[in-house]
Order: structure tokens, then C-alpha cells, then sequence
């Protein structure tokens, strides 16, 4: 009997070191696939995926960079993705994080494999050349994932005093955790300000811009000039977008779809917590399904089921032991949980 499945793409900063080479070890046999992002990419003048992944070395200022990085992840993910199991998957709806919005929509169909790799480069470009500001990370709960009103009280304190000092904002709600995001000054104030916890926090999100911000208007104004309203359509399978919202083949209004991916989601904060919430309540899935490259998204996801108590998961360690036994995220990043996948 098949499993309902909720499927979660990552977003940016999933393809490091240890995922150089994860199209060639994992996706020989889809060669078709990753022919059409490089024919797109060189058409573009860009490196081609498939000597990005086929680098001898890991290079961050090259694999990392908004240009690459975004088309690399989503080659990776939307790769993974066609390996599902259809034998031991149903896949019942699909979400993700950021970036994980565009591989969203090109997993559903509501973009094409042409028009889903065009937006995601496109967009790395715009990002490459006109991004602004940048992120930084800060736990809102515990080490055993238990919400901390001193943290979030710090947080709130922390944007008030970037606001005051450039401009600040929480950019993205991840579980457990805040993404804030700002211009120069404000970045630097919010950083200040926030006492640090655990030896890494506050964490500044190399090669990021302010997403998912204000600051980033004019990057959402170029992508209306850029990419047009007939890239979309209807998704085949339902999609729940950076605020919860629920998008069907049945219901969708392809030009609020558009609207909201082009505006919205690039202007405004994207609440990665409420989407899973969403997808757990609504869709009630036997499984969670994490598509690469890397796994990292995993504590956010575990963090938002220890939130809500999702079959008796209440903390870190509750999370952990289920993980050991029945597992009920299975991230394909990781060897042992990808064989239980494809």
C-alpha cells in the first residue's frame, strides 16, 4: 500500500563541499534532464551545471554564487524529485523554502522544465547583479528545541535597533529559527545587539541578500519586466506557498499565482513554519520528503513537528528516536534514507 507523501524543497546554501558531484553519483541515467538546464544555461552565457557539479574542487565563490547556485539546487532537487517511488509515494502536495518556492512550482507543473529553469536562473542572475543587504540566522528555541521567550524578545529587540540604524526585517519564519535580513548598517546593528547563544549564533549567511524584504522591490520589478504571465499555469498536484496558502489544478488563478511569485514572495517575509504546518494539517502525510542536494533542512522541519506535537513529537530528542525507528522525514541528501525513497 502507498504512502502519502508531502514533498519539501530546500532553498539556497544546500549545495556545499560534500554535495559536489551529487548529479554524477545520483543522476547519470537523467541526462536529458541536466541537457536542457545547460543548453538554457550556456544560451545565457553561464557555466553549465554539469561542469559545476564535475569540478575537481569546491569552490564557494563560484558554486555559492547566486548566478550558479540557485540553477544548481534546483537541478539537483527537481533530479531527486523525478526518483520518487511512484510505487511506494503518493505524492499528496509539494512545498519548500525560498528558492524551494520556484522548484515547487516546476516539480507541480506550474512551470515547465523550460520555464521553471529559465525563472530560477533568471532570478539567480537579478540576485547576482542588483541583490542588496544580507541574512543572519538566530534560534528562537532551545538546544532541545523548546521556544525561548528570552530569544524571541531578543529578536524583537534586535530588529528594533536595526530599524533604527539602516533597515531590518525577519525575512524568513524556519521552524525553530529567525532569518533576519537587512541592508549594511541595519544587518551590522541586529548582529550587535543580539547576545550570543550555543557558540555560533548570531550566524551570518554568507553570499546572501535581503530576501524575502522590502529591499528587495526592485529585483521584484525587474522580474515583472523579464518574465512574463504566460511562463505559468495550473499545478498538476497542490502547492502551498510562503504564507500557507493552498494552491489546486481546481481553484488556481494563474495570474494571482504569478503575482504572488513575483511580489509577494520576493518582497515580503516567507513563512517556511507555516507552510509545513499547513501541509501536516491539512494533508495529514505518512512521510515528509526532503529532496536534495544536502540535508539541512531537516532541524527546521523537525522543529515545526516538535512545535505542533505532530504524532507525539514534542522536542529534539523525541524527534531523534523517531527518526531511529519509523522515520517520518526521509531526506534524500542522506544515503541511508534516499535507498528507502527512490
Amino acid at each position: 500500500m502507498k504512502k502519502s507523501a508531502v514533498v519539501i524543497f530546500p532553498g539556497r546554501g544546500t549545495y556545499g563541499k560534500s554535495e559536489l558531484g551529487y548529479l554524477a553519483r545520483h543522476h547519470s541515467d537523467v541526462a536529458a534532464f541536466i541537457t536542457g538546464v545547460d543548453a538554457w544555461r550556456q544560451s545565457q552565457g553561464r557555466i553549465a551545471i554539469s561542469e559545476l557539479d564535475g569540478a575537481k574542487t569546491y569552490s564557494a565563490a563560484k558554486h555559492a554564487s547566486s548566478i550558479n547556485a540557485s540553477a544548481l539546487i534546483y537541478t539537483c532537487a527537481l533530479a531527486d524529485f523525478s526518483k520518487i517511488s511512484a510505487e511506494k509515494y503518493e505524492i499528496s502536495a509539494i512545498c519548500g523554502n525560498s528558492l524551494g518556492w520556484y522548484l515547487t512550482l516546476g516539480a507541480a507543473g506550474a512551470l515547465d522544465p523550460q520555464n521553471a529553469i529559465r525563472l530560477v536562473d533568471t532570478m539567480g542572475a537579478l540576485m547576482e547583479e542588483e541583490g542588496v543587504g544580507g541574512q543572519l540566522v538566530y534560534p528562537l528555541t532551545d538546544e532541545n528545541w523548546k521556544p525561548s521567550e528570552e530569544r524571541r524578545a531578543a529578536v524583537e529587540a534586535a530588529l528594533a535597533s536595526g530599524s533604527k540604524a539602516g533597515a531590518a526585517f525577519l525575512s524568513i519564519k524556519l521552524g525553530g529559527m529567525a532569518v533576519l535580513a537587512g541592508d549594511d548598517a541595519g544587518l551590522s546593528a541586529v548582529e550587535a545587539a543580539l547576545p550570543p547563544v550555543e557558540d555560533r549564533y548570531p550566524f551570518r549567511l554568507a553570499r546572501h541578500a535581503a530576501f524575502h524584504t522590502p529591499l528587495l522591490k526592485h529585483i521584484s520589478e525587474k522580474a515583472f519586466q523579464t518574465l512574463g504571465r504566460d511562463l505559468f499555469t495550473s499545478p498538476n498536484t497542490p502547492i502551498i506557498d510562503g504564507r500557507g496558502a493552498i494552491w489546486t489544478s481546481n481553484t488556481c488563478d494563474v495570474d494571482a499565482l504569478y503575482q504572488y511569485t513575483l511580489g509577494h514572495q520576493i518582497t515580503e517575509t516567507y513563512d517556511f513554519s507555516k507552510s509545513i504546518e499547513v501541509a501536516l494539517k491539512e494533508f495529514a502525510p505518512d512521510v515528509l520528503i526532503l529532496p536534495g542536494p544536502g540535508s539541512t533542512l531537516g532541524a527546521p522541519i523537525g522543529q515545526v513537528l516538535s512545535e505542533h506535537r505532530w504524532q507525539g513529537i514534542a522536542s529534539k530528542q523525541d524527534f531523534q528516536a523517531r527518526q531511529k525507528t519509523d522515520p517520518l522525514l526521509l531526506a534524500m541528501g542522506r544515503d541511508d534514507q534516499r535507498a528507502v525513497v527512490v
